[in-house]
């Protein structure tokens, strides 16, 4: 057992790390205030190749694993674009994994190479407003006519669907009374998003205004039948493997985050002079910053653990699910201190801690609530009755 990074990962962080250096903490404080995609930040890490950095090689990617995609997504975090920057790339990493394991050799040379070179963006359509994390239970038709599937209904909290080419959308095919079990009957597709034929309302939010959410609303909506990815009826099954890479990477992103405000707050400690002496030299101020440190550090070694086993194979929803738990919270606790350490200043937009506090609410609470990840703990490993 080692804990040590490989030269090939060191290099994938340097690299990533220096591409960061172009957007410093101003074009994010701009991205902030005023909004828009970051284009020109998504290009540069397609033009780098880090967009496929999971993709196989064979169709345009790395082919390398959840665990350097960690590493990536970590450092972009770290550098202060937060969730602003990470999320903007965030979907290329996992989404489309369902695409590389059930997805046929034609859709995957259709599909996965525009995506690695930054041509293409991509959505992902699963959560319903009525539904919420009972996936189960959505109520997104689709209904099969010919060479088509018509789809009715609605999703909501889909990333950057003011600018997706293409979203993944999971969508009922059997109504649920005709089915032995309530996961049956549901069907994955990745496909077109028209936005002439399906309404996308963006929805105003507390932070990460450089990347859109949105609600989308398909009425009479249709896609190919080509554009499914395997077996209709199965895509509840196939959308399972690309949830425990998203809690890794959520969690990666939850640590940069931390560190990021950790970063600023020890900045701000040891220059700060009141009293005549820098307010760092304060057990009161030095023991949270500590505090937190450790927490992070805890945080990222239960993302690498899961990220590991994922990539070996190994069962990892428990350390997937306890990675996004522990980053959220550490993240969250490393920016209220970062304010806190910042006095008055950290109410400032101008510190950048209050957008790190804003932004740190998004691995707390998605994709899966601190509570839920607390039940599904309970349950899975301490053998506890299920509790809903």
């Amino acid at each position: 057992m080692h804990f040590t990074l490989t030269p090939d990962q060191e290099a994938i962080r340097d690299a990533v790390a220096a591409i960061c250096t172009r957007f410093d903490d101003s074009y994010w404080l701009e991205k902030d205030r005023h909004g828009g995609f970051p284009h020109d930040f998504h290009a540069a890490i397609a033009e780098a190749g880090f967009l496929g950095i999971c993709i196989p090689e064979a169709y345009g990617g790395s082919g390398l694993g959840i665990t350097e995609a960690a590493l990536m997504m970590e450092t972009i975090a770290a550098s202060g674009g937060g969730m602003s920057a990470s999320t903007a790339v965030h979907i290329n990493i996992f989404g489309l994994n369902p695409v590389v394991v059930f997805g046929t050799e034609e859709q995957k040379r259709r599909f996965l190479p525009p995506l690695a070179q930054g041509k293409e963006k991509a959505c992902f359509g699963v959560t319903e407003p009525t539904t919420g994390l009972d996936t189960t239970r959505l109520k997104t038709r689709a209904v099969r006519k010919g060479d088509r599937y018509i789809v009715d209904g609605q999703k909501v909290w889909i990333s950057t669907a003011q600018v997706a080419d293409r979203i993944l959308l999971l969508a009922r095919t059997t109504p649920i009374e005709e089915t032995r079990r309530p996961a049956d009957g549901i069907s994955l597709f990745y496909t077109t998003l028209d936005r002439t034929k399906a309404s996308v309302r963006e929805i105003e939010k507390m932070g990460r205004k450089a990347v859109d959410s949105n609600e989308i609303f398909f009425e009479g909506y249709e896609i190919p039948v080509e554009d499914r990815i395997g077996e209709e009826g199965k895509g509840f099954r196939y959308i399972l493997h690309g949830l425990n890479p998203e809690r890794v990477l959520l969690a990666a992103e939850a640590v940069g985050l931390g560190r990021a405000a950790l970063n600023k707050a020890a900045g701000y400690a040891r220059d700060r002079v009141v009293f005549g002496r820098p307010i760092g030299k304060n057990q009161a101020v030095q023991h949270p910053l500590a505090q937190d440190w450790m927490a992070l550090e805890a945080a990222w070694l239960m993302t690498l653990n899961a990220a590991w086993r994922y990539d070996q194979g190994l069962e990892c929803g428990a350390q997937a699910n306890a990675a996004k738990y522990l980053s959220g919270e550490a993240g969250l606790k490393a920016c209220q201190n970062a304010i806190m350490t910042h006095g008055g200043f950290g109410y400032a937009r101008e510190y950048h801690v209050e957008r790190y506090l804003r932004e740190a609410m998004i691995p707390w609470i998605a994709p899966v609530s601190p509570n839920m990840i607390c039940s599904y703990i309970a349950e899975k490993v301490l053998g506890l009755p299920k509790s809903y």
